[in-house]
């Protein structure tokens, strides 16, 4: 069963489904009881309850001329459905090869993982490595592509802000 019910403070129309024990307005926030709450309309029909609603947002508009003329939610969904085009139809309709786009796609994102920042690739080293030197981050993050320099910058920030400790020329994440 569905409602069509109306917030006694600021008038915002909502369909709530069911008789739940209280309902809550989603735009000023009012909770009441359910027996409070003014329902229009009562109906078994979800697109029914659409309409009543549409209709009356349309006329406090002064647009219920125009509402009248517009097809019920059923049809508009049913023409919208049939309107979209997938997106490989589209891609090559702007004159884009598809296999191209897709392969682009998973360069781009790694092969379906997602890359690691710089940093995080020296938090992963300081993770995985146990109690490694500098010279170990810095090889662990040259293979994931960060440079030299990074990591060692990298280190003593991380040192400074507690977040990792060095002791003797090894690092251990706290």
């Amino acid at each position: 069963m569905y409602h069509v019910v109306g917030c006694s403070d600021c008038g915002a129309l909502r369909i709530i489904e069911g008789r739940p024990e209280s309902t809550q307005c989603g735009r000023c926030g009012t909770r009441r009881k359910f027996k409070q709450v003014r329902s229009f309309v009562k109906t078994d029909d979800l697109d029914h309850a659409r309409e009543v609603r549409a209709s009356m947002l349309a006329n406090r508009q002064g647009e219920g001329e125009a509402f009248a003329k517009v097809e019920s939610f059923a049809e508009l969904d049913d023409a919208v459905a049939d309107g979209v085009i997938d997106d490989a139809e589209f891609l090559e309709a702007s004159g884009l090869d598809v296999d191209e786009v897709n392969a682009a796609g998973d360069r781009a994102s790694g092969g379906g993982g997602r890359s690691l920042s710089r940093k995080e690739t020296v938090e992963a080293a300081l993770r995985e490595l146990d109690r490694p030197t500098e010279e170990e981050v810095v090889a662990f993050a040259e293979e994931h592509g960060v440079p030299a320099d990074y990591v060692e910058t990298a280190l003593q920030k991380l040192v400074r802000r507690g977040e990792v400790s060095e002791s003797r020329g090894r690092y251990r994440r706290l």
